[in-house]
């Protein structure tokens, strides 16, 4: 608990220091022009919604720990939830110009329909923002044996070997290069809810 508060003052220390070292360029009138203030106000912005995003992802996970013992569990037809979560999400991958493809059979598992949503949402949203433009993303999702196998396929350049088994921590992010996208909690979030279903999840690279 110690080194997961550490972590949270750290990651919200970053973009408040953005965030007051350019209000303060505003407020002292150090700016040139006009467009460096729209610069500045725009990037004051969007650490603005990375701040309150990583805020809202704590507090869901938080929430999500916590309730642990009242979740209410329930007959979830799975199909249905990651259907509707691809559909959310299109407006994101079309930014990128990225087709989503599905190919799952009908399943029903007892479960809770939100946290399965979630999870659904995550994994989508972090295969987004590794995968290439113009790429794709295959879902999958059968029987296996006396269990449910859900498995998404992006075409992102994979994952280091000493990296695998850490992308589910929290905060750990893989590459830096996309910390302005995220906050190294959505797959923290997703490994929990799996947890609590008593499931597994791993990684893998694709092999050619």
């Amino acid at each position: 608990r110690r080194e997961f508060s550490a972590n949270v003052s750290h990651e919200l220390k970053t973009p408040l220091t953005s965030i007051s070292g350019f209000a303060e360029i505003i407020s002292s009138g150090m700016y040139q022009s006009e467009e460096d203030l729209k610069v500045f106000g725009r990037r004051i912005l969007d650490e603005s919604h990375r701040m309150m995003s990583l805020i809202d992802t704590i507090m869901h996970l938080s929430k999500v720990e916590e309730t642990e013992t009242t979740i209410k569990w329930k007959p979830v037809e799975v199909a249905g939830l990651v259907r509707y979560a691809a559909e959310l999400i299109k407006p994101q991958a079309d930014k990128k110009n990225i087709v989503v493809e599905l190919d799952m059979e009908p399943v029903h598992v007892y479960g809770n329909a939100a946290l399965l949503s979630e999870l659904a949402m995550n994994l989508l949203d972090n295969a987004i923002k590794f995968s290439p433009e113009n790429g794709t993303i295959t879902m999958f999702l059968r029987h296996e044996n006396d269990s449910v196998q859900f498995i998404l396929e992006d075409e992102g350049p994979g994952i280091a070997d000493d990296a695998k088994a850490r992308i589910f921590d929290k905060f750990y992010q893989v590459d830096g290069s996309h910390k302005a996208e995220g906050n190294g909690l959505g797959l923290a979030l997703v490994k929990r809810i799996v947890d609590i279903a008593g499931g597994t999840i791993k990684a893998e690279n694709r092999e050619y």
